[in-house]
Parts: structure tokens; sequence; C-alpha cells
């Protein structure tokens, strides 16, 4: 059975590091950079939201160009210092797919997720589509897929 279920989520006030180039090895040295800067600022916890936010189709755009953002939810008195940026994340509505972040268990899951989507009076909304991680799944190798939503008219 799918570990699927829709939630709305909120707008964060978010650190990230911007990775340009093809997807691939270098998102996850992104998300080493980020995580090696809030450890120092002890900022990884068992409540730690981090998000992986790929920009760019790399179906209509070129591999050098592809952005991608590690991203971590801060507070929103923490600092903010170089090399990490700082944005905002605009929240909504999210199909959450909890999934063993494996090529093979994601593969898997997105044949699942586009006719579960199609069935649930739901379509994809015009978002990124982004991987999430909280507190403990940095470690255990589990992600959510998180498929931004709106109603079908």
């Amino acid at each position: 059975m799918m570990n699927m279920k829709v939630e709305n989520l909120p707008k964060y006030r978010i650190a990230y590091v911007r990775q340009i180039g093809p997807y691939g090895p270098a998102n996850i040295q992104a998300m080493d950079k980020l995580k090696k800067w809030a450890t120092e600022k002890n900022l990884l916890t068992e409540s730690t939201i981090m998000f992986g936010i790929p920009q760019d189709n790399p179906e209509t755009t070129l591999p050098e160009n592809c952005r991608f953002d590690a991203c971590m939810v801060i507070s929103k008195d923490e600092k903010i210092d170089d090399p990490i940026c700082e944005s905002e994340f605009t929240g909504g509505k999210y199909l959450i797919y909890k999934v063993k972040h494996t090529a093979e268990d994601i593969r898997k899951a997105w044949t699942e997720i586009f006719p579960a989507i199609h069935n649930s009076g739901y379509q994809i909304d015009n978002k990124p589509i982004f991987e999430r991680y909280i507190g403990n799944m940095i470690y255990n190798d589990y992600c959510d897929i998180c498929v931004p939503l709106k109603r079908c008219n």
C-alpha cells in the first residue's frame, strides 16, 4: 500500500544552498554543505525540516542551467551568513508520499503518484516537486516526495 496523504504545508523561512548544473551527485554536495552549516550552528535536531528542490525541468532546461536548492526551515531570528542564502517557501497543498530514498523505490513511487493524483480530484500545481526530510529521515534513507496540488476545475 502506498504511504500517501494530502497536507497543507505552511509558509517557512528557509536557508538554502543553490547548485547550478546537471542534477545528480552535485545535489548531494549542496545538501552536505547546508548540513555542515547547520551542524556548526547546532540547528540539526529531531524536528529539523530540510527540502531538496529541483527548480527546473531537465526536459525543458539545459542540464548546465538546472538549479537545485538544498533548503532548511529556520526560525525567523536565525542569522544567515555566507555561503548560505535565504528565501521563503510559500507553502500550499501537497501530496506527500513517504518513500525509501533509493533509486528503485523512488522510480516505483513515480509510477504510483500520477494515477493517485488523477483519481483524487486534484491536479499538479505549477510549482516544483521536491523531497522533504524531517528529523532523522536525513540519516535513515527515507524522504517525502512532495507534489504541489490544486483542485481540478
